[in-house]
């Protein structure tokens, strides 16, 4: 993107092996905030590539792609530079004043709270290489602004939230992508590979007294304050995420059709949708065939279910006998990793809705967390397109239980 200075000598925090796609990135110091920032923002710019280069159309509830790409870049300078509260990290004030963006009507623009997403179509929006130039120059005040920052979780906690993201939205782009049937062509390494994973017996747990959240130190999301004590009864947990063949079974079994398998909201959501398969299978009985990025490909049986809703995983886990895993049993499994517990190839749904935990004080990104709870499923792991540092056990995503278009699965319990 641009040349760097030298770094200086490695902080403490940048010590111990960290690597920028490691998950230790919430403790990350300067130096390594630095390079992986510049590596978020390198990734932005070539999915930004991918799509101009396939002319993607719009679709509805699909924001226009230099209205992402731009929001991005207002995200970093609003909390970053134009944030005269930085240097006092998650007790920031978020309504003070702020400095004026390096872009005129950045704000009219940019700030999701002054247009609907079916207005974003609409705003005199700045072509492919202003955007990139106001990418480029709001990644270098960040530069600038992170080698004199604090080297301490406050100072440095709007730069790691600015990391984290733009990983997001990173592979926010890449549902996209899956969702307009955009050919990835070169950029398929982009993403990793899904894993294929021998089938297991499930894995029993016995009865423990879990930390639920996050503890202080280092970045934490707001959703994950803070860890408290849950009791966790024993049980039994899938060793891997409900595999293409575990799915085709519910299908050949009738359970598209069979209404005692769907809650009241999943038969209606299944009858409005009128789907016999997930999202993006033309075939899901004899061999599984799944549109991937504009291309019908055939999909070995082994690899995890993709783009299933949560009515679709409560509906397969009501069928099998089973049911979804709390977050508290999912984030004890993850954690045990010596168990032979495999993640992180899709997102997993758990059973519960999304709330605050107690305690919960919410941090200047408002727009965050606080408008989904109680509304929304909470999803774990991480995906096949999730940076590596965001793969995090404490980590909550969050969506409605009809979304199928992120990369998500799911894994059960036993009753």
């Amino acid at each position: 993107m641009h040349n760097r200075r030298a770094p200086r000598k490695r902080s403490l925090l940048d010590i111990a092996g960290t690597d920028i796609h490691s998950p230790h990135m919430r403790r990350a110091g300067r130096d390594l905030l630095s390079l992986a920032l510049m590596d978020a923002r390198n990734h932005l710019l070539r999915w930004m590539t991918v799509f101009e280069d396939a002319r993607a159309p719009l679709l509805p509830g699909v924001d226009p792609l230099p209205w992402t790409l731009g929001h991005t870049g207002w995200f970093q300078e609003r909390w970053i530079a134009r944030n005269v509260h930085r240097q006092r990290g998650a007790a920031a004030d978020p309504t003070a004043p702020r400095l004026a963006s390096l872009l005129a009507d950045a704000d009219r623009r940019y700030d999701p709270g002054q247009s609907r997403r079916d207005e974003r179509r609409e705003l005199d929006l700045l072509d492919g290489e202003t955007t990139r130039q106001y990418l480029a120059d709001t990644m270098e005040v960040t530069l600038d602004l992170l080698d004199s920052a604090e080297e301490n979780d406050e100072g440095l906690y709007f730069f790691r939230l600015a990391l984290f993201r733009e990983d997001m939205q990173v592979e926010a782009l890449a549902e996209a992508a899956q969702t307009l049937g955009v050919p990835l062509g070169d950029a398929a390494s982009l993403l990793g590979a899904i894993a294929s994973v021998p089938p297991r017996e499930p894995l029993l747990f016995p009865a423990t007294r879990w930390p639920l959240g996050s503890a202080p130190g280092g970045f934490v999301f707001d959703n994950e304050k803070w860890a408290h004590a849950v009791e966790v009864p024993e049980f039994d947990i899938d060793a891997q995420p409900v595999t293409w063949a575990q799915l085709a079974e519910f299908a050949d079994d009738g359970g598209y059709d069979d209404a005692s398998c769907w809650s009241g909201d999943g038969c209606d959501w299944l009858q409005r949708e009128g789907r016999r398969a997930p999202r993006h299978v033309d075939q899901l009985r004899r061999g599984v065939l799944q549109q991937r990025f504009g291309r019908l490909s055939r999909v070995p049986a082994a690899q995890p279910a993709l783009h299933v809703s949560w009515f679709e995983a409560d509906a397969w886990c009501r069928w099998a006998g089973r049911r979804l895993p709390t977050e508290v049993e999912w984030e004890a499994a993850a954690q045990s990793y010596s168990r032979g517990f495999a993640w992180g190839s899709v997102w997993e749904w758990t059973a519960g809705t999304f709330r605050p935990y107690p305690g919960f004080a919410p941090d200047p990104w408002r727009e965050y967390s606080q408008p989904f709870f109680g509304r929304t499923k909470v999803l774990r792991g991480g995906s096949f397109a999730t940076a590596g540092r965001m793969r995090h056990t404490k980590f909550r995503r969050f969506a409605p239980p009809d979304r199928d278009d992120m990369f998500c699965g799911f894994r059960s319990c036993a009753i």
